[in-house]
């Protein structure tokens, strides 16, 4: 081998082994930081997980490192960073709670902070399965809907979930969430009867199909009259609940029910309201139908009464 050849060999095992501990995963990284946590070499550990790249990486990474920045910063007396590093995890996980192994020291400040966001993320949380239902994502509403109910029942949420507004969108989760249920529920398969071994009574009459929105190829009732009454005293919050009427072929309402309430007081003005709304027929066709319609209602605080048809 020439001495110019011996050289470049030289120069690349050279390069190789100072490029060496680049080739150090992550993971290897946040290892070694939590031994140095757990040998109290708080800011060692802290300086190694501050030097970890920010891009995107897999949710139980990302959750190490911030428990543990939040571990080291409440072991140095640096509550405020480390409230800021528990809410990342919190929010990136709502649901998540160190182990009991832990200092009680830790899980109270995980408490006190999961108690303070918690009511906020839950709130979103809703708005996005709202969001989801109104698009008839009605597998993606029902889940976020679960989700929304499961942490209003997690102990730290309780005290905020117990009193408005959650104890409102309680309500309103769970009605969402059945009418989501019963949208993604198949119908049962048809059950063929057997063979008749005597002659059977000529069938009566063939009860109507009832339609909804779900059916594309029917034209919606027209509204010519879908008034509410105004909501009896002052109205502190948001309330929002929801009416289903069966309209007929003529466009009279054939029944109404409260599919999500408002309040005992006012469900029954609005009931009393909604079998008197007329309506131009569903059509099929050219045909009049029955169609069943949803028609949700909002009273805003200290304002008018609105609705939203589904």
């Amino acid at each position: 081998m020439s001495r110019t050849s011996a050289g470049v060999v030289t120069s690349l095992i050279a390069a190789f082994f100072m490029a060496a501990p680049a080739f150090a995963t992550d993971q290897d990284s946040i290892a070694a930081a939590r031994d140095l946590y757990a040998s109290a070499a708080y800011e060692d550990a802290l300086a190694l997980l501050n030097k970890l790249p920010g891009t995107p990486r897999p949710a139980d990474e990302a959750r190490a490192i911030e428990q543990y920045r939040a571990f080291c910063l409440l072991a140095l007396g640096r509550t405020a960073e480390a409230e800021r590093a528990i809410e990342t995890v919190v929010t990136a996980d709502p649901m998540y709670r160190p182990t009991t192994d832990l200092s009680p020291r830790v899980r109270t400040a995980f408490s006190d902070v999961r108690r303070r966001v918690l009511p906020g993320i839950i709130q979103q949380k809703y708005a996005d399965a709202k969001t989801a239902f109104d698009k008839k994502e009605f597998a993606a509403a029902a889940d976020g809907f679960a989700r929304v109910l499961d942490a209003m029942n997690d102990p730290d949420a309780a005290a905020s979930a117990s009193q408005p507004p959650l104890s409102d969108l309680r309500t309103l989760a769970v009605g969402f969430k059945d009418l989501a249920m019963q949208a993604i529920t198949p119908p049962p398969l048809p059950v063929t009867p057997p063979p008749a071994a005597t002659p059977v009574t000529p069938p009566g009459p063939k009860v109507p199909r009832i339609y909804t929105s779900n059916d594309s190829d029917v034209v919606p009732p027209g509204v010519i009259r879908q008034d509410l009454p105004p909501y009896p005293g002052q109205v502190p919050i948001l309330r929002q609940g929801m009416i289903e009427v069966l309209i007929d072929e003529t466009g009279a309402v054939e029944s109404a029910i409260i599919r999500i309430p408002v309040a005992p007081h006012y469900d029954q003005l609005a009931l009393a309201a909604a079998r008197s709304w007329r309506f131009r027929p569903a059509m099929l066709n050219g045909t009049p139908v029955k169609y069943r319609k949803a028609v949700q209602i909002t009273i805003k605080p200290t304002g008018p009464v609105r609705y939203k048809e589904d």
